[in-house]
């Protein structure tokens, strides 16, 4: 099986622009290829994973991947995808936003075999006429017009700053294919009309070329919505954005109808594998072995090993609900987006604490919650209005847990009384 059947087989393949003269080339060649992204943000969320990790299988056959990161592009904005103009960015925004992705790009794919460009430094250097001239003159209005990300524009308007986009991303490709002998370009659903301009200005300089597109398709959940989205919003690669078990825990909650969806496209797994996985799904769905190795895999491939287990064990101490064999900074990861309070270090009376932090309203309802046994402290439950908590008890002096009821935690901060 070469790599496009086995893409194939994952469901990896939405459209390209010559399948089979694709197929011709890789089997005759290791070949440079690469995927870009502009520098809107200074973190990439699972979205963007999913050409990525098309790009990180060709790494693995030994293919040449570069990443294209959109210096030049990023102060311009993509329209795909949008209803309104991007807001323009600052230069030093711009070059934030790159050397944060440089550090996520790296992660992924290592230092061999692997490259980072930026198009800024050839973008930079085309003058208007220059521009105009040399690749202006190879693309037609209407064909323009027809472009999903510019039709769907239309109605409200696109600025010619916009519209220009995905010129400058065909002279990308026409730049990199003549300077670094890349051949292929990887991208979303949503890039296909960029990809085809880029491929048909190849040919049209140089008719003896060969260049090709290929996206992948627009990824859906079984319930019709979007993939990567959740109550809290996006999931980001960056873990001060959203901590290894944030991450891990996404992937771990997948449904059962789309998990071997997600085996096939986010993991390094066999067919032999997967296909296990998948009878595991039909014969003992309650087990979701699945789900777990997906989360160990993704979690694993972004953050590194160390900080799955870490994730796994927050979640597991969590089912378990023994929180007092977490340390401080995992307490902080597993309960970072729960309610949070502060209290001072001093020894404090549990009725006393539990109002000054909000988690009661009133005396009253905190000492019959605390006599109904409702309380737990750091995985303790308090059933004495007269108990004293001690803040140096647990997680280094640093946190209180506090749950009232199943699920109500809070979390509360400690701060030297002084």
């Amino acid at each position: 099986m070469d790599i496009l059947e086995d893409f194939q087989w994952r469901g990896a393949i939405n459209q390209c622009t010559d399948l089979e003269g694709l197929r011709k080339l890789l089997k005759n060649k290791k070949v440079s290829l690469y995927c870009g992204t502009d520098p809107t943000g200074d973190s990439l969320h699972i979205g963007h994973l999913i050409p990525f990790i098309m790009l990180k299988r060709f790494q693995l056959a030994g293919h040449h991947p570069y990443i294209l990161i959109g210096g030049g592009t990023g102060f311009i904005g993509d329209p795909s995808g949008r209803k309104t103009e991007r807001s323009l960015q600052t230069t030093s925004q711009v070059e934030h936003n790159e050397k944060a992705l440089t550090s996520q790009m790296v992660k992924l794919f290592g230092t061999e075999n692997f490259d980072i460009v930026n198009n800024y430094d050839w973008l930079s250097k085309i003058d208007l006429l220059s521009f105009l001239r040399d690749y202006g003159k190879s693309f037609n209005v209407n064909t323009m017009l027809s472009k999903e990300a510019v039709a769907s524009r239309l109605d409200n308007g696109i600025s010619f700053t916009e519209f220009s986009y995905q010129i400058l991303q065909s002279i990308d490709f026409y730049h990199l294919l003549k300077e670094k002998d890349i051949q292929l370009q990887i991208g979303g659903a949503d890039q296909w009309g960029n990809l085809a301009n880029g491929v048909d200005l190849i040919h049209k300089k140089d008719s003896k070329a060969e260049a090709y597109g290929l996206t992948i398709p627009l990824m859906l959940k079984a319930d019709g919505t979007k993939f990567g989205k959740t109550a809290g919003g996006a999931v980001w690669l960056d873990p001060k954005k959203t901590s290894p078990f944030e991450f891990y825990q996404f992937w771990f909650n997948q449904d059962d109808r789309d998990v071997v969806k997600y085996l096939k496209y986010f993991t390094f797994l066999s067919h032999d594998e997967i296909n296990a996985l998948e009878e595991k799904v039909t014969r003992e769905p309650e087990k979701r072995e699945a789900q777990k190795r997906l989360a160990q895999e993704v979690t694993s491939f972004v953050h590194g090993v160390k900080e799955m287990k870490e994730a796994e064990k927050i979640s597991e101490v969590l089912f378990s609900g023994d929180i007092k064999q977490l340390s401080a900074s995992e307490i902080k990861q597993a309960f970072d987006k729960v309610p949070s309070a502060h209290a001072n270090n001093l020894l404090t009376n549990i009725v006393d604490l539990l109002v000054n932090t909000e988690i009661e309203p009133s005396k009253r309802q905190a000492r019959e919650d605390v006599t109904n046994g409702a309380i737990t402290i750091n995985g303790e439950r308090v059933t004495d209005v007269e108990s004293m908590i001690d803040p140096k008890d647990g997680f280094d002096g640093k946190y209180i847990v506090a749950r009232k009821g199943k699920k109500n935690y809070t979390l509360i901060s400690v701060e030297d009384a002084n």
